[in-house]
């Protein structure tokens, strides 16, 4: 991998990235009103539940299936891996949260890499073949850029983790010192994660296994007040 497409793709990790990640909680902002999540400890908690149980057996295994799938040119089964993801979150919010991720990323992809394969993956999302949420066009960029896929992969759990420790530090009374150690402190954890699902197949194998974190993700809309759209 060339020290170009080793920093391209570092700046899709920056959690500057203008993707809208700022804006979605994913049920965070529940857990944290009703007073299950109230301390570091208790982030971590949840951030290490949805590593293990949820972003890394069902969303990076949409950055998989690029790998898997696209050089074979086996581009409805890509497709059909997005739209299973797509249905398989419970929440409104988070299914159009995610999406409205990828379709930034897509656009913010086209308008720095415009020379990469975007064709085929426009014209899907446009005859609504796929949805291109956030993990799917995470992994197509990634594959593009020429990354490995276990570096795409842990690349997008690191993304998640850092956006969901992002949103903590709004919603907690912790400082960035203590958010920064919490994200040392999941690296390990992160790459277990990916250990752990690295071998499931994309189509058959996906799960998750998060229902308190679905159930808030539900109850979000219906806050009295909130800070975040998810």
């Amino acid at each position: 991998m060339s020290t170009v497409n080793w920093l391209s793709y570092l700046q899709l990790l920056d959690s500057a990235l203008p993707i809208g990640g700022f804006s979605h909680s994913f049920g965070l902002e529940t857990l944290v009103q009703n007073g299950t999540v109230q301390k570091p400890a208790h982030l971590k908690q949840y951030v290490e539940t949805m590593l293990t149980q949820s972003w890394a057996p069902i969303d990076a295994l949409a950055v998989k299936a690029v790998y898997v799938y696209a050089p074979s040119g086996q581009w409805e089964t890509l497709w059909q891996v997005d739209q299973m993801q797509h249905v398989q979150r419970t929440a409104y919010e988070t299914r159009e949260g995610v999406v409205k991720m990828g379709r930034r990323l897509l656009q913010l992809g086209l308008s720095i890499y415009p020379d990469l394969r975007w064709g085929l993956l426009q014209e899907a999302i446009r005859e609504q073949k796929c949805f291109g949420a956030h993990p799917l066009i995470h992994g197509w960029l990634a594959y593009h850029l020429q990354v490995p896929l276990t570096m795409a992969a842990e690349g997008y759990l690191y993304a998640c983790t850092m956006t969901c420790i992002n949103s903590g530090l709004r919603l907690m009374s912790i400082g960035q010192t203590e958010g920064q150690r919490v994200l040392a402190e999941m690296l390990p954890i992160i790459a277990e994660a990916w250990r752990n699902a690295e071998h499931l197949d994309p189509v058959m194998d996906g799960f998750g296994n998060t229902p308190m974190a679905d159930i808030s993700m539900m109850q979000h809309e219906n806050l009295y007040s909130r800070l975040f759209m998810s």
